[in-house]
């Protein structure tokens, strides 16, 4: 006890994090995988179910503002609050195991993903209080790697499991359940405080900044173009290799729920894990805005490959790419607002980013899923691609911003218009 006493916020945080990263990787199979693979094979769920599913995540990052409303209205600890958010999240996963309809799987799926997702904003503030600037990025991707590590070995075994066993698919969303128990025990413990209230008491006033702040919102209106056309495919790779439609088959056979968490799950985490600590300590280091440009290159190229070859090598190349810009995203997605944003403000940028990000993610799979139903995949890809290419033009006058430090009120200030 007295040894934990001695910690520094930094070394709590890393501790109790490593832990939590276990539980997350666990969770972020769900997302990626499992729960469209579920609502696919295990209840023939039609495009709209499917959709809504693959938007769990994003609905979270949607209501985040009204997280970091509540957590500065109420006074509550930023760590108690995301605590709180698991165990709702547990209880979400446990109604979906019950299986008693498509309606309470869908309901019970968004919920346990959406509680997972609605808490970034507040955990990239006790980021931004605990761990240092010139570590920050190497610390959270050293978490990173163990919850990837987590995520695809257990992307493998629930897969190996649901060949063999497809009805134990209700078992796999009660761990699922028990991941975010554990979670909120890790985010408990985390050194935590109360939020800054906002000076005009709204639940969205965190808005304001996108007006305030020039650069934020243009980096903004640029990531919105890149995120949606990356959300819109991304729940489609469970879809093209699942649906029989598509013809996707090794060995003139279709492929095995295994496979499908190899390619979706299994391969794209062992890149990230491979590549996360390199983007993390590429993140401490150079401009961020060159950084972005190179990751949405990153993306654009394994959605081609990925989707443009039925062929094993093809998708595997595909995964893979897609695993090398996922590892760079995930670091550069959760702390880029540290980069401009007044230490005290985290919070709110990170709420307005996030709750962009959940408006496109809700929307982007619906798009991507009737498109798909309605058009040939190539179709999608393409979109897809001129919306991520445009994000890139739209970033390249920003690098000269990127490569000073952040100066608070000064930076934006000198770039508002």
């Amino acid at each position: 006890m007295a040894n934990t006493v001695t910690q520094t916020p930094a070394q709590l945080t890393y501790r109790y994090e490593r832990f939590r990263a276990v539980a997350a990787g666990i969770i972020e199979t769900a997302g990626s995988t499992f729960l469209v693979l579920g609502a696919v094979r295990w209840l023939g769920a039609g495009p709209i179910a499917k959709a809504l599913v693959a938007a769990g995540t994003s609905a979270g990052l949607l209501i985040s503002p009204l997280l970091v409303a509540w957590v500065a209205h109420t006074g509550i600890k930023t760590g108690v609050a995301a605590a709180q958010m698991a165990i709702l999240g547990a209880a979400g996963f446990f109604i979906a195991a019950s299986g008693a309809s498509i309606f309470t799987f869908v309901l019970g799926s968004v919920v346990g993903m959406a509680c997972a997702s609605a808490v970034v904003p507040i955990l990239t503030q006790i980021y931004q209080d605990n761990y240092p600037e010139h570590e920050r990025g190497f610390l959270f991707s050293r978490t990173m790697a163990i919850r990837i590590a987590t995520a695809a070995l257990f992307a493998h075994l629930a897969g190996h499991a649901l060949t063999k066993r497809t009805e134990l698919f209700p078992a796999l969303l009660v761990v699922f359940g028990c991941a975010h128990l554990g979670s909120a025990w890790c985010l408990h413990k985390l050194p935590s405080r109360n939020l800054l209230p906002a000076g005009d008491a709204q639940l969205f006033s965190g808005l304001r900044f996108v007006k305030q702040d020039a650069l934020f919102r243009r980096t903004l209106a640029a990531w919105m173009l890149m995120g949606f056309g990356n959300l819109m495919m991304a729940p489609l790779r469970v879809e093209f290799l699942s649906n029989p439609k598509y013809g996707v088959a090794i060995g003139g056979k279709p492929l095995t729920a295994s496979a499908i968490a190899l390619l979706t799950g299994v391969l794209p985490n062992l890149a990230r894990l491979a590549m996360n600590p390199f983007w993390g300590w590429i993140f401490d280091r150079v401009n961020f805005f060159v950084l972005r440009i190179v990751l949405n290159l990153s993306f654009l190229i394994g959605i081609f490959a990925f989707f443009s070859s039925a062929s094993l090598a093809g998708l595997i190349i595909g995964a893979v790419a897609y695993g090398i810009a996922i590892a760079g995203g995930d670091v550069a997605w959760s702390l880029w607002v540290t980069k401009i944003a007044p230490p005290e403000r985290v919070a709110d940028y990170m709420g307005v980013h996030t709750f962009l990000t959940g408006l496109r993610g809700v929307v982007a799979p619906i798009v991507g899923f009737q498109l798909a139903a309605t058009l040939p995949i190539s179709t999608a890809v393409w979109i897809s691609a001129g919306l991520i290419a445009a994000a890139c033009v739209m970033l390249i006058p920003e690098v000269r911003y990127g490569a000073r430090a952040r100066a608070g009120r000064v930076l934006v200030e000198e770039v508002s218009e």
